[in-house]
């Protein structure tokens, strides 16, 4: 359910990848996945994107949450939200101004497939409605 503006403040999941942003660290991060993508840092990323771009599943799995979306790289947190300390990749919740872990390393980590990481976002944004 969408809420009208001024009724509550909005929240806001951001995605956060353990990578940085910009063409030469993005080249970087697709050899890495394509030539040894079990040292690959970002769970994240490997689980939602394939070498050449986000998933068409995971596209439409984010398009049919009910919440503003936002993806940031570690850099790019850093320079938005440079009080923000997460251990990374992570899925923060922004409520207001305020930061909060929604997801967080080990759980992403500890997902094997999309569908562990779909189920995961699903549960925890159930819960949230709950309390709302």
């Amino acid at each position: 359910m969408k809420r009208e503006i001024g009724m509550m403040e909005k929240q806001t999941l951001i995605f956060v990848y353990n990578a940085d942003s910009g063409f030469i660290n993005t080249l970087f991060d697709v050899a890495h996945k394509i030539f040894s993508p079990a040292t690959y840092e970002c769970n994240l990323c490997a689980i939602t994107h394939t070498a050449t771009g986000m998933r068409e599943e995971w596209r439409e799995f984010l398009d049919q949450l009910d919440i503003d979306l936002d993806f940031l790289h570690r850099d790019e947190l850093q320079k938005r939200y440079p009080q923000a300390v997460f251990p990374l990749p992570a899925i923060l919740m922004k409520h207001g101004n305020n930061l909060s872990e929604f997801i967080g390393q080990e759980e992403i980590n500890h997902s094997q497939t999309m569908s562990e990481l779909k189920t995961l976002i699903e549960d925890r944004l159930a819960a949230l409605s709950e309390k709302n």
